[in-house]
């Protein structure tokens, strides 16, 4: 599996339009069914801030949720400290509000919402993440560079890497493009033998995944989601049309 060719790169141009598509459709997005307050964390990808993840943020106080940035400035790794400012966020946004936190995470990021859930699971009520490379090599990218470069690490680390690919234990989203420019859509998909994850293809560049209107639009579907009564996105009826989604069991109950 090597990263996406030069044609899917320049497909990332595309990103604006999607940001544009957001716009007409805020009308649609104001009908959907207002979500219960609880709190989500959003995280930026590799190279990006909180100024990146503004649109999804506001989009998620929209559907009627408490949104946080990560504030931890640039997305440059796992640098000193990072990880550990980010629990110490995670556990303060729990207690504040007496409830697990939802951690949303934009490519690089959703690698500390998925770590995350697996260190401080009681925290944690779901993980949802766009264009996560959490498995195959992380060289299938056309990141890795800049990647090695900012955060002064290695990819060659395979203990390390196994311990990324397995699932955090809490439901968790993989929203993904086929037709991701910069991460090879295949290091973005759970595998089908883990009962509380799924994977949501969807049309969209990976620079614009986080104002993508079908990427929100799942968002906002899985935000919605009791996490004990649990059950997979339904990608039935006029969604079929805009979504794909691998055939699974449809529900589960008490998976913690």
């Amino acid at each position: 599996m090597g990263a996406p060719g030069p044609w899917l790169m320049m497909l990332e141009g595309r990103a604006p339009w999607e940001a544009m598509a957001l716009m007409a459709v805020s009308p649609f997005f104001a009908r959907l069914p207002a979500g219960d307050g609880h709190p989500v964390l959003v995280f930026p990808g590799l190279g990006a801030s909180d100024g990146s993840t503004f649109a999804l943020r506001r989009f998620i106080e929209q559907q009627g949720y408490t949104p946080y940035a990560w504030e931890q400035g640039f997305n440059f790794g796992p640098r000193d400290g990072v990880l550990e400012a980010c629990q110490e966020r995670l556990r303060r946004i729990a207690e504040r509000h007496g409830e697990p936190v939802s951690l949303v995470g934009w490519s690089l990021g959703g690698i500390y919402a998925r770590e995350l859930a697996k260190e401080l699971t009681p925290q944690v009520r779901s993980v949802i993440t766009l264009g996560t490379p959490f498995t195959g090599h992380p060289r299938a990218t056309n990141a890795w560079r800049f990647y090695e470069w900012v955060s002064g690490l290695r990819t060659t680390d395979e203990d390390l890497l196994a311990e990324v690919r397995q699932p955090p234990p809490v439901p968790t989203t993989s929203i993904y493009s086929k037709s991701d420019g910069v991460v090879a859509w295949q290091c973005s998909v759970n595998p089908p033998e883990h009962a509380h994850t799924e994977n949501i293809e969807v049309r969209a560049s990976h620079i614009g995944m986080g104002f993508n209107p079908l990427a929100l639009y799942a968002i906002a579907d899985r935000l919605r989601q009791n996490p004990q009564r649990w059950k997979r996105f339904n990608a039935a009826g006029a969604r079929r049309w805009f979504f794909k989604v691998a055939r699974q069991p449809e529900t589960v109950t008490r998976w913690y």
